[in-house]
Parts: C-alpha cells; sequence; structure tokens
C-alpha cells in the first residue's frame, strides 16, 4: 500500500504585531540565507492550530495537555457517581498513578486555606475521551473493591486517540509504550524577506488625572515586526490513520488539520495589533513517498523588485522554485491545489487546479480517502 504525504505551504502576511515573543519580549527571529527573517515557532502556531479545532469539533473528538489530569478524571468521576463526589479526587489521583504518573498534591497551610489542585511531573496530552474512561475504570474497581488494574489504565491510555493526540503526538519518557508518533510536522514560519525590529512608545492617561496633572500614568515600548511569511506543514496519512485506526476519522482529521492550519493565528499582542490575517495563497499537494518543503525558493531573501510588492515576487519564486525542483528530482506531486485569491500570487495558479478556500475543503473530503487507503 503506498504512503501518501499531504503537504501544506502558505504565504501569510502579517502586518506590524509580535504574534510570538522570545524570554525578552521580542519578536522571535532566525538567520537564513545570511539576513535575519521574523519567527514564529512551530509550537505557537501548533497551539493555535488546537484551539482552533474547538470552534467546529466536538471536545470528545480532542485532547488536554496539562498537568491537571487528576482535576479532569475528578469531574467525570463527579458526573457519572455524585454520591462519590467526596472521594472524586482520591480515586482519579488513585487511576492517575495506575499509569505510571507521579503526582503531586499540596496540602493547605491551615484549615481555612483551601490545597492547590494535584498536579502531575509534567504536562500530559490525553484525549478527552481517556480521562472519561480512567474515571470509568477508578469506580468499578471502587465498585468490586478490587486494586486498580494497571495494564487496563495503560490500556485506556493507549486506545481512543484525540484527532490533535494523533496529529501532534505524545511523548512520555519514563512511559515509553504510552507515546504517540506525531503524524503531523510544522515547520518555524519564516519571513520570505530580511527584518528588523521597530519600537512603540505609547503612554496611557490616567482617566482620572485633573487639569492639573498632565503627565502620562504610564509609559512603555513594544517591540513588533511586519512580515510576508512562508508557512509550512506536512502530514502523514498513514501515520494519521495507523494512530485514528478508522479511514473516515482519518480524513476528517486531516481536512481539519488543513481547515486550521489556514485560519488559524497565534494570539500573541493580538489585542495590541489586532493583527488576524488570512493567507494570502495556499498551495495544497498530496506526494507520494516523501514530503518536500519549498522554504528553498527564499534563500535568498525577497525584495521588492519592478515596482513589484515582496508578496508578489514571493509567489512567482515559490512557483518558479517548486517548478524547477520537480523538473530536477521528477516525483511531482500527485495532486497540487491552489488557494490565490488574489492577483498579488496569481503566479501559484500555474502549480495546480485553482479552488476557492471552501472548495478546497470539500476537494479534499472528496478525494483523501483514496489516498488514505492508499491508492
Amino acid at each position: 500500500m503506498k504512503n501518501f504525504y499531504l503537504d501544506v505551504h502558505a504565504l501569510h502576511t502579517v502586518p506590524p504585531s509580535n504574534v510570538n515573543r522570545d524570554d525578552t519580549g521580542s519578536p522571535k527571529t532566525a538567520m537564513y540565507g545570511g539576513v535575519r527573517r521574523a519567527r514564529v515557532s512551530s509550537q505557537a502556531w501548533k497551539r493555535a492550530i488546537r484551539k482552533d479545532f474547538s470552534d467546529y469539533l466536538d471536545s470528545s473528538r480532542l485532547g488536554t495537555r496539562t498537568k491537571r489530569l487528576v482535576d479532569m478524571v475528578a469531574k467525570h468521576i463527579q458526573e457519572i457517581s455524585p454520591e462519590l463526589s467526596d472521594r472524586a479526587a482520591e480515586l482519579a489521583i488513585a487511576a492517575v498513578q495506575a499509569g505510571g504518573f507521579k503526582v503531586e498534591v499540596p496540602k493547605a497551610k491551615d484549615e481555612t486555606a483551601t490545597a492547590k489542585p494535584a498536579r502531575t511531573e509534567y504536562l500530559l496530552f490525553v484525549s478527552n475521551i481517556q480521562a472519561r474512561r480512567l474515571a470509568e475504570v477508578a469506580l468499578e474497581a471502587e465498585k468490586n473493591g478490587a486494586d486498580l488494574d494497571k495494564k487496563l489504565v495503560k490500556a485506556v491510555l493507549q486506545s481512543d486517540q484525540s484527532v490533535d493526540v494523533s496529529l501532534f503526538g505524545r511523548m512520555i519518557a519514563n512511559s515509553t509504550d504510552l507515546n504517540v508518533d506525531a503524524s503531523v510536522q510544522v515547520a518555524h514560519a519564516i519571513s520570505v524577506h530580511a527584518v528588523e525590529s521597530e519600537f512603540d512608545y505609547f503612554t496611557a492617561v490616567d482617566d482620572e488625572s485633573g487639569d492639573g496633572e498632565p503627565g502620562a500614568g504610564m509609559i512603555g515600548t513594544v517591540e513588533f515586526n511586519s512580515s510576508t511569511l512562508y508557512r509550512y506543514a506536512t502530514l502523514n496519512l498513514g501515520g494519521l490513520l495507523k494512530n485514528l485506526g478508522d479511514p473516515g476519522a482519518t480524513v476528517e482529521a486531516a481536512v481539519s488539520f488543513v481547515r486550521s492550519f489556514v485560519e488559524s493565528m497565534p494570539t500573541g499582542k493580538q489585542n495590541t495589533f489586532a493583527n488576524k490575517t488570512l493567507p494570502d495563497g495556499v498551495v495544497v499537494t498530496l506526494r507520494e513517498r516523501m514530503p518536500v518543503n519549498l522554504v528553498g525558493a527564499f534563500e535568498e531573501a525577497v525584495t521588492a523588485e519592478d515596482g513589484k510588492g515582496r508578496l508578489r515576487v514571493a509567489a512567482e519564486r515559490l512557483a518558479r522554485y517548486s517548478a524547477e525542483l520537480d523538473a530536477g528530482f521528477g516525483g511531482a506531486a500527485t495532486t497540487t491545489f491552489v488557494v490565490a485569491p488574489t492577483s498579488a500570487v496569481e503566479a501559484l495558479s500555474q502549480l495546480g487546479r485553482g479552488v476557492s478556500f471552501p472548495d478546497l475543503i470539500e476537494a479534499l473530503e472528496s478525494e483523501l480517502p483514496a489516498y488514505v487507503r492508499g491508492e
């Protein structure tokens, strides 16, 4: 059976913003092609994609990455057996520990204080169904007066994977049997051009200040840049099918990934800059054997030239580079869809079938089943 990779390429212009900060508050950057580029980390965009899923996928299809798995399980115990509410935390802790996880249980400093929530020693990425099943297993053991079956608890955490866990994977260093191989790889988004950071000096007025108090209530600076980003991700359809175990669910998850990859945006400083934009152009390809990242098109930083803006030049570069790679190496994509809604990115249209974004979603829903089956 053939294995196919679904590659998504996007040119995405972001106005003055700071969507992904480093430890000093500055927009993240990277050196590429000898010049400094704006950068948005893959971690930041993967979280934005996961959060976007909740807009249209039921929570039962999704997971949660948290140290508070005990709380999640305890809430399910309370829902299923309200009469055991006073013991929900105790039963939940036992279930989580049976999975091989250490649980820290803080104690209240005195009788009037509230204890902090019990937490696992590190973040766990579990499906919401798995949390529910852990509660059911804990209650079943309590009902039978038996010890929790550790093998059963492990089995719960190995089954019923959610869409997001199946896509982005799970790594547990001291319980490798619970690992889930990611079926998606997301590249750090980088600008196609060189960038220099700028600073916004701002003042805030105290609304209660009188006429005799002209000074600002506070002053500060915010660092920002603007960029046209090249974004890329690849999805291993065979790997996703292995994680989910169902062809129909695999198609739905793959289409959801494309939709949220395109429409999501990390939320850093969004209230300050209102930088929510959509990609200017999207290219989706299905390839056999291996994915292909086209970032090499921008190894030489783009500059506006001959009266053309950087976006138009970037689209022309991307189209030309893709065609040159296909001509040189062979193995062109089996299918290519192009969403190029504006004249600035019309050069991308030569790469494949032009579609609107809604039509792209419909086309993927229609054509992906054959690719998932490896046909």
